[in-house]
């Protein structure tokens, strides 16, 4: 089974968010919070990269874009892919296992 490795770490939907939604519109952080229906802090750790993109966050996303909860889960799962592909524990220690098929 072919295997295919990312080389470039995925952009976290936070930053997408924050440069290409706050920063372009000039909505500060406080008042999308408000617009959002969560707290300052918690935007303030999504659009910093401290925290990943739940269901919920997508879905808050979508509404306030025009986009889609998709689009924001696709992102945040890209991200999760890379970060597990590029985790420092390899599973060096497990076998594959054999599909070739006797008969």
């Amino acid at each position: 089974m072919a295997s295919f490795k990312r080389t470039r770490q995925p952009v976290h939907p936070g930053r997408i968010f924050r440069d290409d939604v706050l920063d372009e519109l000039k909505i500060s952080i406080t008042r999308a919070a408000s617009m959002l229906g969560i707290s300052r802090k918690h935007l303030s750790k999504f659009v910093n990269e401290d925290t990943d993109c739940s269901p919920e966050m997508a879905h808050r996303l979508a509404k306030a874009t025009n986009t889609s909860v998709a689009s924001w889960m696709n992102m945040q799962n890209s991200l999760n892919i890379w970060r597990e592909e590029n985790n420092a524990n390899n599973f060096e220690e497990i076998e594959p296992f054999d599909f070739a098929l006797t008969v």
